[in-house]
């Protein structure tokens, strides 16, 4: 066997845990080291995940330097200047989800990355859906013609009821709510899912958006302790594609009845396709051919499975080519975000 890939988790936090569980399960990997901002929390996390040799600092870990690649699992706004020092030190990188806090500092990422020819990768999750590359080759393959119209949501609902706890209690979903506490909202927490779950099934970028953002009331002065609560809870974004086609792009923690779900519709010149993934269940179906006259829509049962974004960036590594998705893509749509709130901010107008 090969020798293994050395592994560094960066941050261990919620998610850490996650990537830990997918990397010790690759024969491929050894995890030798993690790191917080807290040497305590980083020595128990090795202890439970098999984490490795645990560090106080990133700067300490890398003078240390005995590793090959990082999963970088900090906060958001800590994405960029940890990147950016694993980069100079020429480390292979799987980065979580945005890629950073805006366009200018991703595109610094993404082309210190292609500069370096390491690999380099996002943890955009929904990519491992079959469901989703099943929907990729029948759009690509002409099946439901050009496409013409577009709509997709991501669909939560913990504002509302409380299977995932009480989020007005707890700080792992009050963070979420603060813009002060690093948080973009559903916009920049589940956005950039929906935005590349869309324009990767149909295989083009918006080239115009409009986009409106809401902060509703949910507590008196719009503050539970040290938690202002002023970051969006819902989006909604009209678009237009490469082609000339139209979408709506909407996601929101107030979907009652949905606890993670993401929904797709795709209508083309010649047929419609619909997908929906709610964690582990995905349904997939088309109405194209002569179905079209009569409204009929046909089941797609699919028995393949998709490699995760863990597996993926391993065979990255051992391949020497880079994966997808890319430090580029999550720039790319960055751009997208970035233009959303930039909309918000000068669009809204009033009837």
């Amino acid at each position: 066997m090969t020798k293994k890939i050395r592994l560094f988790v960066l941050g261990t936090g919620g998610m850490a845990a996650a990537h830990c569980k997918a990397f010790n399960a690759d024969p491929r990997v050894e995890i030798v080291g993690c790191a917080d901002i807290e040497l305590a929390r980083a020595e128990k996390f090795s202890k439970e995940n098999h984490a490795g040799k645990a560090f106080g600092s990133l700067d300490e870990a890398i003078k240390w330097g005995e590793f090959d690649a990082v999963t970088n699992v900090t906060p958001d706004s800590i994405h960029h200047p940890t990147t950016m020092k694993l980069l100079a030190a020429k480390k292979h990188i799987l980065c979580e989800k945005p890629l950073a806090e805006n366009f200018a500092l991703a595109d610094e990422m993404a082309t210190a990355a292609e500069k370096l020819g390491v690999i380099n990768m996002v943890n955009l999750t929904y990519r491992g859906v079959a469901g989703l590359q099943a929907a990729k080759r029948i759009i690509a393959s002409g099946e439901i013609g050009e496409v013409r119209h577009v709509e997709s949501s991501y669909r939560q609902s913990w504002l509302v009821g409380n299977h995932w706890g009480a989020w007005d209690k707890l700080p792992m979903w009050l963070w979420r709510l603060s813009e002060k506490h690093g948080s973009k909202g559903v916009l920049g927490d589940v956005g950039i899912h929906i935005l590349d779950f869309t324009t990767y099934a149909i295989g083009m970028m918006p080239t115009s958006i409009q986009a409106r953002l809401k902060t509703f009331h949910k507590a008196p002065d719009d503050k539970i302790g040290e938690y202002t609560l002023d970051a969006n809870d819902s989006a909604s974004m009209s678009v237009e594609f490469e082609n000339g086609a139209l979408g709506v792009i909407h996601a929101s923690r107030f979907m009652t009845g949905y606890g993670n779900t993401l929904k797709l519709h795709v209508f083309g010149t010649k047929g419609g396709l619909e997908i929906e993934n709610d964690h582990d269940r995905t349904i997939l179906r088309v109405c194209s051919s002569e179905d079209v006259h009569t409204q009929a829509w046909r089941d797609i049962v699919r028995t393949e499975a998709e490699p995760s974004n863990y597996h993926k960036f391993i065979s990255a590594i051992v391949e020497g080519k880079n994966g997808d998705p890319s430090f580029r893509r999550a720039a790319d749509l960055q751009k997208i975000l970035d233009a959303c709130y930039s909309s918000e901010a000068s669009n809204a107008m009033k009837l």
